[in-house]
């Protein structure tokens, strides 16, 4: 497929794209009703596609083509025939760090604004180093992984033999390039939990002790939860999610896990657990609360565009009324674990500041994860003891 054909392809992309759907569900779904796209051209197409939603809105009052060239310029690090066809002068260039390709981009378009990338600067964190967060966007973020004890070389020397790269960041924790495909080299049971870096690091606010029960109240897929058994397989865990499919894949990762010792139930924490008939009380709380996902654009960027500014408030609310239906069933001076996936401070810092006023809980330790500075997520992770 020559460039032309290329931005033709991405114009229907991007004229069929209503940003209502994840570009991974919207990508496949393309695809299948246009068979005759090669996977070379299925690539292409994905790449120029992500890389357009990574520039956010910078730009907004240029032609399609021209944001588009941009984008990719800013995203691409070896090879672009896109870019080498429509903007030539940039290519040479594309392997330059991002500080010195958003120097060119400026030079020839002073229009650009690196905070129209990400629109909602203002309400960051104030943890977030702006500048290095933004210009993270034009970042793949990496995939990482949290090997099984015992399985450590087992894994690197898998990884080693298909010539594939990872970088080291603990014995037990490795990243590798997004495009890697885990599911081809390890066809049978994973020695490994795909987790992102940031979420991991939440486990160092866990701390659990030996025999106690603790609560993984929004459990998704179980990836804390698995992370605090292997911290202490003699916790005994309660998961719930507000729905069953939610919870199928959890018993999928638990079931490979090895891990069968435990309570389920589908829950919505929105409304009161009296009326669910739930009575659990607990040593410890997992609370992974329903959030923007601000944390996690750099690697689903099309958020950016699709976000409203207006929906922080609404998680804000959501997430307070959840908390409001989870403390009661927290012992006194046992810890609740708040989490988000988000990097604005309404979510974070402002609700864990009215948790302590409301509640008078106690305030251990909060931190924001700064992901963005690894190719990971960004999270915010606060550890509150109920008084």
């Amino acid at each position: 497929m020559t460039p032309l054909n290329q931005f033709k392809t991405f114009e229907r992309l991007i004229n069929t794209y209503d940003f209502s759907v994840p570009l991974h569900r919207f990508l496949p779904d393309f695809f299948r009703k246009n068979r005759q796209m090669g996977a070379r051209d299925r690539r292409i197409s994905s790449r120029l596609l992500y890389h357009y939603c990574r520039l956010g809105r910078a730009l907004s009052e240029q032609k399609l083509l021209t944001r588009l060239v941009v984008a990719d310029f800013l995203c691409s690090t070896v090879e672009s025939d896109f870019v080498q066809y429509f903007y030539p002068a940039f290519y040479p260039y594309l392997s330059l760090p991002v500080d010195e390709k958003l120097q060119l981009v400026t030079a020839m378009f002073p229009s650009f604004c690196l905070e129209d990338v990400f629109p909602f600067i203002d309400c960051l964190s104030l943890e977030v180093e702006k500048m290095a967060f933004l210009k993270s966007h034009f970042l793949q973020p990496s995939v990482f992984i949290r090997i099984h004890a015992g399985k450590e070389h087992e894994v690197r020397a898998h990884l080693l033999r298909h010539s594939i790269d990872f970088e080291t960041y603990a014995e037990n924790v490795l990243a590798v390039p997004n495009q890697t495909k885990l599911n081809e080299l390890f066809s049978d049971t994973f020695p490994f939990e795909i987790q992102d870096w940031a979420s991991q690091k939440t486990g160092d606010y866990f701390m659990p002790q030996s025999g106690d029960v603790w609560w993984d109240c929004c459990a998704g897929s179980g990836g804390k939860s698995l992370l605090l058994y292997a911290m202490d397989s003699s916790v005994n865990l309660v998961v719930s999610d507000v729905r069953q499919s939610i919870l199928n894949n959890l018993f999928l990762r638990f079931k490979n896990r090895g891990l069968t010792s435990y309570v389920a139930q589908v829950l919505d924490l929105t409304q009161s657990t009296k009326a669910q008939k739930f009575t659990g009380i607990f040593d410890g709380v997992l609370l992974d609360v329903p959030c923007s996902g601000s944390g996690t654009w750099g690697r689903n960027p099309e958020n950016i565009t699709r976000f409203d500014r207006q929906e922080i408030v609404t998680y804000q609310v959501l997430q307070r009324r959840i908390f409001s239906n989870v403390l009661p069933h927290l012992k006194v001076g046992k810890p609740l674990i708040y989490m988000t996936c988000s990097v604005f401070s309404a979510e974070n810092e402002d609700n864990i500041a009215f948790f302590c006023n409301q509640y008078g809980l106690k305030l251990v330790s909060q931190q924001l994860i700064k992901g963005y500075e690894r190719r990971a997520d960004s999270m915010f992770v606060a550890r509150l003891i109920k008084n």
